[in-house]
């Protein structure tokens, strides 16, 4: 299949023909092969208990796809059949952006932002559904919002939910990066028991570019996967991909050399290689055993147009790498 990753149908993997090796911070694998309607920003993904593969992104008022089989995708209608009246506060424009898609206590729930370019005058809101369908998601509001005088940015959002119950979630652009909260599981939003905003990541210089974060427990570890540098620019876009891991859920996060992401630290897990602009707005999706890697990216090769990326992580001697 194209780009040399090949995924099979209802998210079985179809081995290529050569062995799976981890690349090299210089040779980056090329994304699984996708067909349909796969033009996306901030891309999250999950498998409904029926089989389905949803795929919400950013734009309208959060951009719906579904799949049978993780490889051609339909567009759907949007989330939301209209903008929530407090979008307004924080945007005129009405298109939220960065989804976080999930399944918990048989409802979905789907984190995302509201804020304009270049501001922190942003909020995460949450909505639920019980079918996940476009129209039937219920909206819950404001989770957490910054403001002009913040020196954070409430965008982003990511729900991590620890093997002992415990909710969090990280969220964050530039200004101070990436933070993480305590939620109450029962309302999906701010614990009242414990109301610590940690740091997770950040850059030292302007214009301190790291966004987008996520969290997943493997083998032990907490890893914080996050998108640094230029987004949104087409193929002078240079988003890429790093990641970090910790021993606690609030951190701190080292790099492979041991170099802390609140101090710059962050191991590459991919970046621009060859057609493939700028990849990052990740998530990580559980499918079959396996994790998924899933990400938007600029193709050089369709004048620049955002497409969805999938590859397989394998995970050896306790770092992910992408193949």
């Amino acid at each position: 299949m194209a780009y040399g990753t090949a995924f099979g149908v209802f998210g079985q993997d179809v081995e290529p023909k050569a062995a799976a090796v981890p690349p090299s911070a210089s040779a980056y694998p090329g994304p699984g092969r996708v067909t349909g309607d796969v033009v996306v920003h901030d891309p999250t993904m999950l498998r409904a208990p029926d089989g389905r593969y949803l795929l919400h992104s950013t734009h309208g008022r959060l951009e719906v796809r579904t799949s049978t089989d993780r490889v051609a995708f339909s567009r759907k209608a949007d989330a939301f059949s209209s903008p929530p009246r407090w979008w307004s506060r924080y945007s005129t424009e009405n298109d939220p952006w960065a989804p976080d898609l999930s399944h918990h206590g048989g409802r979905y729930l789907m984190y995302y932002s509201v804020s304009a370019f270049h501001s922190n005058t942003s909020a995460i809101g949450l909505a639920t559904s019980t079918t996940g369908k476009p129209g039937t998601w219920k909206d819950q509001g404001v989770v957490y919002s910054s403001d002009a005088g913040s020196d954070y940015n409430a965008i982003d959002p990511d729900l991590f939910v620890d093997s002992d119950g415990k909710w969090w979630l990280a969220f964050g652009s530039h200004w101070s990066g990436i933070k993480m909260i305590r939620l109450d599981p029962k309302t999906g939003k701010p614990y009242a028991g414990d109301t610590t905003r940690h740091s997770l990541a950040s850059r030292s210089t302007a214009p301190r570019a790291v966004e987008g974060p996520t969290v997943v427990k493997r083998n032990g570890y907490y890893y914080l996967f996050a998108s640094y540098d230029t987004c949104c620019s087409g193929t002078t876009s240079s988003y890429k991909i790093k990641v970090g891991r910790a021993t606690k859920p609030t951190g701190p996060y080292h790099d492979r050399n041991g170099v802390a992401m609140n101090k710059d630290g962050g191991t590459v897990v991919m970046a621009s290689h060859g057609s493939v602009i700028g990849p990052g707005g990740q998530d990580i999706m559980p499918d079959g055993g396996k994790d998924l890697l899933v990400y938007h990216y600029y193709d050089g090769r369709d004048g620049g147009a955002p497409k969805l990326g999938l590859n397989l992580l394998e995970w050896s001697g306790g770092w992910p790498s992408a193949y």
